[in-house]
């Protein structure tokens, strides 16, 4: 099968437009359309999308329009600011859903903008890089999804024995060609798992990187006969695939305002309130960060991915690590997700959670400086399944009503239904119900 032909990404020839957004399942919705029609800024969808599992199971969630004769609502976006595409001849335009003429209730993308309004509203500005882990498949000899065969592969390897096929280039190649900025690829601790972290940007930017990093990864893969899996536990005696996100805060001449806290040994008030507020809406986070079943194989105790309530500071172990780089490059790292997740909601619910830490001046815990593994300074964790963390995201009403009661309501509804549909398979049934779509 062919590679990706980079050259052609820019050649300003494009005939049609892919209008995406991301729905609350993380799928890549959308439609082609002209560049004429793509001239307009606008296109209608059916409001149903947020009404559907993943094998198209229709719920009565709440917003969902299915009890209300599935009526349409419009995806809006600028014409000027459309962003080159890995398909020859199209460009791709994100932007943000209206029903009614108004902002639309379940729009990830502006949940996301409402939280980064409520920051900028304080004189920061978010700013995150994301981390995202994989595994890849090719097929075996009856057809079947196999691990890509890596013998030679090992825990920050790269070049051809950590990657025979090239495939981690092609990505990179093609993330380069449509303006995707990379910070760094590397094979990870089990195989056939790599690490892909994309560079900083401010919050709406680094989502809407991640949203198309994700898809264009998984599309160009694909077309060379392999399939990039970002399920959280795909294998159960292999390590999980996560979703981390970096967060610091810019200030309006552009300095950190996380840049001294470790140096000086004293944590800033915006530090101790982010820290603060993810801690304490812990398990309700859980439900819309890692939000399918398979997610709470790889929230497990022992296994370095956001189990418990803690927090350390250049601590693996925990869930919001306290990087000890200084200056420009000062952060926070959340380390609880899994590209099963919504970026824009996902980062729209650390962004409130962390702001509520901030503002109701939330207690802010004693760092974790045991071993983490076996010896933890807390028995707060993420709920044991999904079906426990929708109960906790409904109980949370604090978080609920910051993030958006209307958008969380539809979300638990289709959940709950999902939970019915996979809870009663086999391990091997519910891998394949996802493997698909993740």
């Amino acid at each position: 099968m062919s590679k990706i032909d980079s050259s052609r990404i820019h050649d300003g020839t494009a005939s049609r437009c892919r209008v995406l957004f991301a729905d609350q399942l993380n799928l890549a919705r959308g439609k082609y359309v002209p560049m004429a029609d793509a001239a307009k800024g606008h296109t209608r969808m059916c409001v149903g999308t947020f009404a559907v599992t993943y094998d198209k199971a229709m719920v009565a969630a709440p917003g969902g329009g299915m009890l209300d004769g599935l009526p349409d609502m419009e995806m809006v976006f600028d014409p000027q600011d459309l962003r080159p595409s890995w398909d020859s001849g199209t460009q791709i335009a994100l932007g943000s859903l209206r029903f009614k003429g108004e902002p639309f209730a379940l729009c990830g993308r502006s949940a996301l903008q409402r939280a980064i309004d409520a920051w900028r509203a304080l004189g920061l500005d978010p700013m995150v890089g994301v981390e995202m882990e994989a595994y890849i498949f090719q097929r075996g000899a009856n057809g079947e999804w196999v691990p890509y065969d890596t013998p030679g592969a090992y825990v920050y390897g790269t070049g051809p024995f950590a990657d025979p096929a090239g495939l981690i280039d092609e990505i990179w190649a093609t993330a380069a060609a449509c303006g995707i900025p990379v910070e760094s690829m590397n094979a990870e601790f089990d195989a056939p798992q790599f690490e892909l972290t994309l560079r900083y940007a401010d919050a709406m930017k680094a989502a809407d990187d991640a949203f198309l990093f994700r898809q264009m990864a998984r599309e160009v893969l694909y077309k060379r006969g392999y399939l990039l899996s970002f399920l959280p536990k795909p294998f159960a005696d292999k390590a999980g695939s996560g979703l981390h996100f970096n967060l610091s805060f810019n200030r309006p001449d552009g300095s950190n305002v996380f840049a001294n806290d470790v140096a000086s040994g004293t944590l800033s008030p915006e530090m101790k309130g982010c820290i603060a507020g993810l801690i304490h809406h812990h398990e309700a986070l859980a439900a819309i960060m890692a939000p399918i079943t398979n997610s709470y194989a790889r929230l497990q105790p022992g296994s370095l991915s956001g189990y418990w309530a803690n927090w350390g500071i250049d601590h693996r172990s925990v869930t919001v690590r306290v990087s000890a780089e200084t200056g420009p490059a000062a952060r926070i790292e959340h380390r609880m997700a899994d590209c099963a997740a919504s970026p824009y909601f996902a980062l729209a619910a650390m962004l409130q959670a962390a702001l509520l830490g901030l503002e109701n001046g939330y207690d802010l815990p004693a760092p974790e400086t045991n071993d983490g593994l076996e010896t933890i300074n807390t028995d707060r964790h993420t709920p044991y399944s999904l079906a426990h963390a929708l109960d906790a995201l409904e109980a949370d009403t604090v978080l609920a009503h910051a993030v958006g009661p209307e958008m969380i309501a539809n979300f638990i509804a289709i959940k709950r239904d999902e939970v019915k549909i996979v809870s009663d398979r086999a391990d091997a049934d519910q891998l394949a119900y996802y493997l698909h779509y993740i």
